[in-house]
């Protein structure tokens, strides 16, 4: 099975889940988007009004301002997969409930597993308690982060600049180092690629050596 198939699978799935509460008010659901083999994977919190009536992530004003900051971080939005934590809308946009993530967690985790970006870009606390458990936003925003052997980049979400007009600033430098970053994580796994070929290379000068 292809990834594009299993992706789908999932989505599938999705649409008919009722693991937990959110589906009793959700119009649709919102499994994500992207390609199948996306370097980066942008993770939000969950769906608003928009992206419940259309099914797509980050598709009103939060998801247009998305689409100009990856267009500042030289990404475009067909590029990379976009995505929350849970795939229902909370009701009145609230922040989802742990025991909502974790009904979520095991479609989000293959997903993951699917895609397998280099990079996850975390987008708010929800998401990033996922990835981080115990970080504070505040403190690592904007910096490349590793867990669970995966390269983790948290941001504030671009809603936060439509309500907080003081971290629109910081939001906008964050972006701006995007690219920098995925510079850096790109140079990490050439470096992990290389070294086996490197230790391989030393063996066979050893044996080599032995005639």
């Amino acid at each position: 099975m292809s990834a594009e198939q299993t992706l789908a699978g999932i989505a599938s799935e999705i649409s008919t889940c009722e693991r937990c509460a959110l589906h009793a008010s959700r119009k649709l659901p919102v499994p994500g988007e992207g390609p199948a083999r996306a370097e980066v994977m942008f993770i939000g919190e969950g769906p608003g009004f928009y992206e419940n009536e259309q099914g797509r992530p980050f598709v009103g004003a939060s998801g247009q301002f998305l689409s100009q900051l990856l267009a500042q971080a030289e990404l475009r939005r067909s590029e990379v997969w976009i995505g929350n934590v849970v795939k229902c809308r909370p009701p009145g946009n609230r922040d989802p409930l742990p025991e909502e993530v974790a009904a979520c967690g095991a479609f989000l985790d293959r997903q993951i597993e699917t895609v397998n970006p280099s990079v996850i870009v975390t987008l708010g606390r929800c998401s990033l308690g996922r990835f981080l458990p115990g970080a504070r936003i505040g403190s690592v925003h904007g910096t490349l982060r590793k867990s669970g052997g995966r390269y983790i980049i948290p941001m504030y979400p671009p809603a936060d600049a439509l309500t907080q007009s003081a971290l629109k600033a910081t939001i906008l430098a964050d972006f701006i180092k995007l690219p920098a970053l995925l510079k850096e994580v790109r140079a990490e796994l050439g470096k992990a690629a290389s070294k086996p070929r490197q230790e391989y290379r030393k063996e066979n000068l050893k044996q080599l050596s032995l005639f």
